[in-house]
């Protein structure tokens, strides 16, 4: 059976974020662009909606936007879940695990032991395109002897070492990330590790190592390290932190390393403040990105939840349903103010404008109020008096189901609002620094979520909501006149709400 995304249960089901029809998913697996067609695995329950029985779901997409649900890619065996991992194509069969002389598909995966205690890496090859697998003979290709050992990002790397392959997985307890290299997808070698880097508690998990130009110059090149962890996420339970700095083909070096320790054994500042996180929010986990495009594209897609409360999260319906996936995006290196940042650009569907606001004023007595869908595109600008701040009040007139406050310098996200009989640990208020001014952001809403993006995409903070109808906005004035340079509200084209 398929599904799209876009034909989901109007009431509770998102619409522009991807989600199976049924049952449990959490992290993107195997991101890989193949054919003309973007395929999304990602780890679910065949068999119900918590977690358990970790398999392999399947879905693809020509846009990023509607994607098509496929059946189960790598199911669960009596002896061995399969944990999280990535896909490449093996163009030149160095596997040599193709099909009639066609270079085959590769997915790369942790085997989780049912015993537990035990966690390797096994490959899997398809040679129709990513719908069937083929477990490989000799797995496990490489183990550890340890109980944490998972995730693995592989991908092909060619400079001054040489040309192979390169596995990117983590001691999770261990918070390390270790490399390893391979010129055939089933012998390894180990390389180096890295870490540990940021909080003294937690697991590291679902890592991502690639390189991106700065500003577009093809001369200033940084590779970004992507790094989950839980607990000990910047807004609380899961979060994502980058890591820019260089690799050798054997070794990563951060830019901002600590001094006076061993060489090898750099890792950068290890205060939280001080570390660079993916996004700001409480929902957005497990992030990583798409194998197979073109070198100087980036695409990623990030769990939308957070394990201080996935599983206790109402199922959405008709059929009982736990997890999205945030929608894709398009990452790059800017500079501002000095630093380099990473920007993160949104991949949406079309949309048509609903009602568009420029150069009014709102008082602190004169809220503006405007009607939106409940999945909106909404654009935003605004300035504020000296002193102010504005409110964005979302929700259906009776009561909000968020309100982001607007001051200057940064925009908080108070969802306690609207928490009533959702887990204790989802009520939470989520802070994002901004340039000062005001706000210049994007606002993706969607039932039961909100993503933002403000100066430019390099601020971003996504968050869940409560599944209530989010069907007008409100701009409040406090302290002080707010002045809507811009606010646009879209709907995007073709969806039933």
């Amino acid at each position: 059976m398929t599904t799209s995304a876009l034909e989901a249960s109007p009431v509770t089901r998102p619409l522009i974020h991807f989600s199976s029809a049924r049952n449990w998913l959490n992290d993107p697996n195997g991101l890989i662009f193949h054919d003309g067609r973007y395929h999304l695995y990602f780890q679910y329950n065949p068999n119900g909606a918590e977690h358990g029985y970790m398999s392999w779901g399947h879905a693809s997409s020509r846009d990023l936007v509607r994607w098509e649900e496929h059946p189960v890619a790598l199911r669960y065996t009596s002896e061995h879940e399969i944990f999280s991992g990535s896909a490449v194509f093996d163009a030149r069969d160095t596997s040599g695990l193709g099909v009639d002389g066609e270079p085959p598909l590769i997915a790369v995966f942790t085997l989780a032991d049912q015993a537990g205690g035990h966690q390797s890496q096994g490959i899997a090859s398809s040679a129709d395109g990513g719908e069937t697998w083929a477990m490989h003979a000799g797995n496990p290709v490489l183990d550890r002897g340890s109980a944490d050992f998972r995730d693995p990002k592989v991908f092909r790397y060619a400079g001054a070492a040489g040309e192979y392959w390169v596995m990117v997985a983590v001691e999770a307890v261990e918070r390390k990330v270790v490399l390893y290299g391979s010129a055939d997808l089933r012998h390894w070698e180990f390389l180096s590790d890295y870490g540990p880097r940021g909080t003294a508690f937690g697991v590291w998990e679902c890592p991502d190592l690639f390189p991106l130009a700065v500003d577009g110059d093809p001369d200033d090149v940084r590779w970004v390290l992507i790094i989950s962890m839980n607990p000990g996420g910047l807004a609380g339970g899961s979060g994502t932190m980058y890591v820019l700095g260089s690799f050798d083909g054997v070794r990563f070096m951060p830019d901002t390393p600590v001094p006076d320790v061993a060489p090898g054994h750099e890792t950068g500042a290890t205060e939280l403040a001080a570390l660079d996180w993916i996004d700001h929010g409480r929902d957005c986990y497990a992030g990583v990105t798409f194998s197979g495009l073109p070198d100087d594209e980036r695409t990623l897609i990030a769990w939308m939840s957070n394990w201080d409360y996935a599983g206790a999260m109402p199922p959405a319906g008709p059929e009982p349903q736990r997890g999205a996936m945030t929608l894709a995006r398009r990452l790059s290196l800017v500079t501002v103010g000095g630093r380099i940042r990473l920007r993160q650009d949104p991949i949406g569907p079309a949309v048509v404008p609903i009602v568009a606001i420029t150069g009014a004023e709102v008082r602190p007595d004169a809220p503006r109020i405007l009607d939106a869908p409940p999945v909106a595109r909404i654009r935003v600008r605004l300035g504020l008096d000296d002193g102010a701040s504005a409110e964005l009040r979302l929700g259906d007139g009776a009561a909000p189901i968020a309100i982001l406050r607007v001051r200057d310098g940064e925009l908080s996200l108070d969802r306690r609002v609207g928490a009533a009989g959702l887990p204790e640990a989802f009520g939470s208020v989520e802070h994002l620094p901004l340039q000062p001014g005001g706000l210049d952001a994007v606002l993706w809403l969607d039932h039961g979520s909100i993503e933002v993006f403000a100066d430019g995409g390099t601020a971003v903070l996504t968050d869940r909501l409560a599944d209530r109808t989010c069907s007008r906005i409100e701009v409040h004035a406090v302290n002080g006149s707010v002045r809507i340079d811009e606010l646009v509200v879209e709907a995007g084209e073709g969806l039933q709400a």
